[in-house]
Parts: structure tokens; C-alpha cells; sequence
């Protein structure tokens, strides 16, 4: 996965009503949280979420460049993972906690991250509203980063509310961009 430097405030509205924040940030680790409301039902944005990953996860944060290569298998120990040329693969995550349409827990390092000594866990909570979901999709990791992680955390910030924000716009519109 690629991680583009940024420059991104610590708490910041992406377009479409995603917020996301760095929530703590330390050198030995940080927590980022992302937030959205979309208008269908929490068992439709856990679908999406995980069934149809491929066709809105933004494939410049993936090894292939091709979002068709990321899948997600919604059970304990499955693996969200992605098909590399020449029959490779990598796992980004593995499932850890799984309540269809409530949530669903992985462990894992995302990106360049995931070559350090790092342990993550993101959870995506989904909870019914009048309007449809809320959805809280957190993602905490710590450990050994050469040169600590606090410079990361808003960049990764920024990577996952615009996933979230991918999401969000895939279900309400049907294509995961704004163009």
C-alpha cells in the first residue's frame, strides 16, 4: 500500500460528512477514528463493507493497483487480503470479531507499517439511526517504528476517512468517486 505524505489538520470534515481525527498519537503508537452517516441500513453497509470491498477500496492503497485484488473473508481468522501478480499475495488483516450487520474487528499493521514490529486493530461499528448508519470505523496500532509513529498518524488518518468516505459514497451513489 502507498501512504502519501500529507499535510492534514489533527481533526478534519472530509467532504461528504466523514470526519476523522487523530484521537491520541504517541511515538510508540495512535489511535485514528473516523466517523460517517450513510443513508442505507446497517446490514447493507456491512455488505458493502465486506463483500464488495473490491469495488470501492481506492486502489492507490493497494500492492497491485487494482482494487479487484482485495477481498475480505467476514469470519474469525479470515483473511483481508490481496492477490498479487505471479500467484503472490499479501494479508493486510486478519478477522478477529465478526457480528454481521454490528461489527466487525481485524488485526494487523495496514501499509509500510505492516514491516515493522507493529500490532494494529481497526473495528468498523455500525449502529442504526432514523436516517440510516452511523458508521465508527477505529484503528489503533502500536510497537517498534523507526522514527516513532506520530509523524504517520495523520496521514494514515487521512487514508482511512477517505476509505470511509469511498465506502459512503459507493452505497449512497453507487461509484465510490465524486467525478
Amino acid at each position: 500500500m502507498r501512504w502519501k505524505s500529507l499535510v492534514v489538520l489533527p481533526a478534519m470534515i472530509l467532504p461528504l460528512g466523514v470526519r476523522a481525527e487523530v484521537v491520541d498519537s504517541i511515538a510508540t503508537g495512535f489511535e485514528v477514528r473516523s466517523t460517517a452517516s450513510i443513508a442505507a441500513s446497517p446490514d447493507s453497509v456491512y455488505r458493502a463493507l465486506v463483500y464488495r470491498i473490491s469495488d470501492w477500496w481506492d486502489p492507490e492503497h493497494t500492492w497491485s493497483w487494482k482494487s479487484k485484488n482485495v477481498s475480505i473473508d467476514p469470519r474469525p481468522g479470515g483473511c483481508f487480503c490481496e492477490k498479487l501478480p505471479g500467484g503472490g499475495g499479501v494479508e493486510h488483516m486478519t478477522v478477529i470479531y465478526v457480528a454481521p450487520g454490528k461489527l466487525l474487528r481485524m488485526r494487523g499493521a495496514l501499509g509500510p507499517m505492516q514491516a515493522s514490529g507493529l500490532s494494529g486493530v481497526m473495528t468498523w461499528e455500525f449502529k442504526s439511526v432514523a436516517d440510516g448508519t452511523t458508521v465508527e470505523q477505529t484503528y489503533s496500532i502500536g510497537g517498534f517504528y523507526k522514527g516513532g509513529l506520530q509523524a504517520l498518524a495523520p496521514v494514515v488518518d487521512s487514508v482511512l476517512g477517505g476509505q470511509l468516505r469511498r465506502l459512503k459514497l459507493f452505497i449512497e451513489t453507487g461509484t465510490p468517486k465524486t467525478e
